[in-house]
């Protein structure tokens, strides 16, 4: 079967469907296909900080003076995903007095509003900083939802006509001579889930144009039509605290390097990040070393992670991009810069064009460019509205939040649904019929778990990147049932398992690098409330058809390896290894 458009965008991350919201916005007619669910690449492992620029201060200039640009747009278009927590960059004792005066000058030379803080002043506005930080550079750092961005994107570009399919994977790039003019794509979206392809077919995409907006996948696509980019994945972790130890963004005052920022996120606090160079963005080892070095580190910072809890632990590949002749050795070297590839000036092939590089701060900037750049191929004069148009949920949210007592939403579950919903609230949450809370943890509503249902069908992690229901600390002990039976009776059974199926396994692969102490705890209780509530351990006492495919428990309890580092925050202890 082959389906005409337009313009095919590739990847459904931030800048995908960034470019496929401002193409449709000017008129063009858009499809955009994505292997896996929006955010399944780089967007949806990102530590959640919407960049002052400050970070680049020093070291990338032309990167920090569009991350401040880009900033105070989001804040206005995107008020609904983004926190205005501020940043501090905070200098301890052993940390060079000439870098924090190069950084405050670089604030200021890249017109990023930046103020000087001592000690004592820092500490009042994160009573938990170390009691020996000697200052601290005030910059207006925030924290942004990488999924309810992406999502509310995708929803921008549907309600202009675009067609969103997920779980399509690009297997082929079409190309006739010196053109490429389409791809093939493998549906494997399952029964339910809201796509228009058929699990198991593949289908011949043809396009006047086709963007390939995968990041750090790029180079694998271009490969398909035997294009080459140089894309250099690194590497990062993040691990996720079980509460907000800070409420500001916390970044280490010295040259860029590992473990050196906190972002508080939603009701936890994310660690970041490491800074390595791998050659698959699909397959590269997770060390826990890289998790205790978080945890070690920015405890300097931050004493009261030491004895935290960890929930769980995610490693994310940066889409970095080398222009040829630069050399550049160190990945913490390569600018953070975007740069757009036109393959027909480049490499002789037309039809095609990538972005590469970049950062989800600047999606936008991104998608503006490369969205011109199609624009001018085609022949389409229309420009960029999207600096200017509200993202959904986003419109009058001033105007919801003077009416939010009149609508009764005083409780704090209510605040976080109207935090997230945005102007959508009243919508979604004015309803006659009963709206429990079904995620305790996250504070969601079963209002609103029915209307993401009612927008990505089936897919359960579909529901979670839209609602953050199962993000939680138990993450998903408590609630994954619950969301699961929300399916129902829309829905057959074996649709139901293996929806619930794809969710738990979700929610259990990152907990894999946190099984010590309380979390450890959190997971056993877990599987047994699985187990004796739904026969997921597979006893031949119950169902057959019941199973859940839990690849890291083994025997009925958690295959948690022994610790054997010696490490810190009571991850020595055979008690905290899973040795009971």
């Amino acid at each position: 079967m082959a389906t005409d458009t337009e313009v095919l965008v590739l990847g459904g991350g931030s800048t995908g469907c960034g470019i496929a919201r401002d193409l449709a916005m000017r008129g063009l007619e858009v499809t955009l296909v994505e292997r896996g669910n929006l955010t399944d690449g780089t967007t949806g492992r990102m530590h959640g900080l919407l960049h002052s620029g400050g970070r680049y201060a020093v070291s990338d200039q032309a990167s920090a003076t569009e991350c401040i640009e880009e900033n105070e747009i989001l804040r206005e278009i995107a008020g609904h995903c983004v926190e205005e927590t501020g940043g501090l960059f905070v200098q301890r004792p052993e940390d060079a007095d000439d870098y924090f005066r190069e950084k405050l000058e670089g604030c200021r030379d890249c017109g990023i509003p930046a103020r000087v803080l001592s000690g004592r002043e820092a500490r009042e506005v994160e009573p938990y900083l170390a009691d020996d930080v000697k200052r601290a550079i005030e910059v207006p750092d925030a924290a942004v939802d990488p999924f309810r961005l992406c999502v509310a994107n995708a929803v921008d570009a549907e309600n202009h006509g675009t067609r969103i399919e997920t779980h399509a994977e690009v297997i082929d790039l079409l190309r006739d001579g010196d053109d490429i003019y389409g791809v093939e794509v493998r549906h494997d979206s399952g029964p339910g889930k809201r796509a228009h392809g058929v699990a198991g077919t593949t289908e011949e995409i043809t396009a006047d144009y086709v963007v390939n907006a995968t990041g750090a996948w790029a180079g694998q696509i271009a490969a398909l039509a035997d294009l080459e980019i140089a894309v250099r994945p690194s590497k990062g972790v993040m691990t996720i605290m079980n509460v907000r130890q800070v409420d500001t963004v916390i970044n280490r005052c010295r040259p860029k390097g590992d473990a050196d920022i906190v972002v508080p996120h939603e009701t936890t606090a994310i660690l970041g990040t490491t800074d390595e160079e791998v050659s698959d963005p699909d397959d590269y080892p997770e060390e826990e070393w890289e998790v205790d070095e978080m945890i070690d580190t920015l405890s300097e910072l931050v004493p009261i992670l030491e004895e935290a809890r960890t929930i769980r632990s995610f490693w994310g590949v940066r889409p970095l991009y080398e222009p040829p002749g630069t050399g550049t050795q160190d990945p913490t070297d390569i600018t953070r810069d975007f740069f757009l590839l036109d393959h027909a000036e480049r490499d002789g092939v037309s039809g095609l064009s990538s972005i590469v590089g970049g950062k989800l701060t600047t999606y936008r900037a991104m998608a503006e460019e490369i969205s011109d750049h199609v624009c001018e191929k085609l022949g389409v004069t229309a420009s960029c509205a999207t600096a200017d148009e509200p993202l959904p949920g986003s419109e009058n949210i001033e105007a919801l939040e003077a009416g939010m007592d009149d609508f009764g939403l005083r409780s704090p579950v209510a605040r976080r649904s109207k935090q997230r919903l945005g102007s959508r609230a009243r919508e979604v949450l004015e309803t006659d019929a009963p709206n429990p809370v079904v995620c305790q943890c996250e504070g969601v509503t079963r209002a609103e778990i029915r209307d993401a249902i009612a927008d990505s069908g089936s897919d359960l992690n579909a529901v979670r990147i839209r609602t953050r229901a199962s993000m939680g600390n138990c993450q998903g002990g408590f609630c994954c049932g619950t969301m699961a039976s929300e399916l129902h009776p829309e829905y057959d059974e074996a649709t139901v398992r293996s929806a619930l199926d794809e969710l738990v396994q979700e929610r259990w692969k990152g907990q894999r690098h946190a099984l010590w102490g309380e979390q450890l705890s959190q997971a056993m209780l877990n599987y047994a409330l699985h187990a004796t509530t739904m026969n997921r351990d597979r006893d031949p006492a119950g169902e057959e058809d019941a199973s859940l495919e839990y690849d890291a428990f083994d025997g009925g309890r958690p295959a948690a390896e022994p610790r054997t580092d010696g490490g810190k925050h009571g991850r020595n202890a055979s008690r905290d290894r899973g040795d009971h």
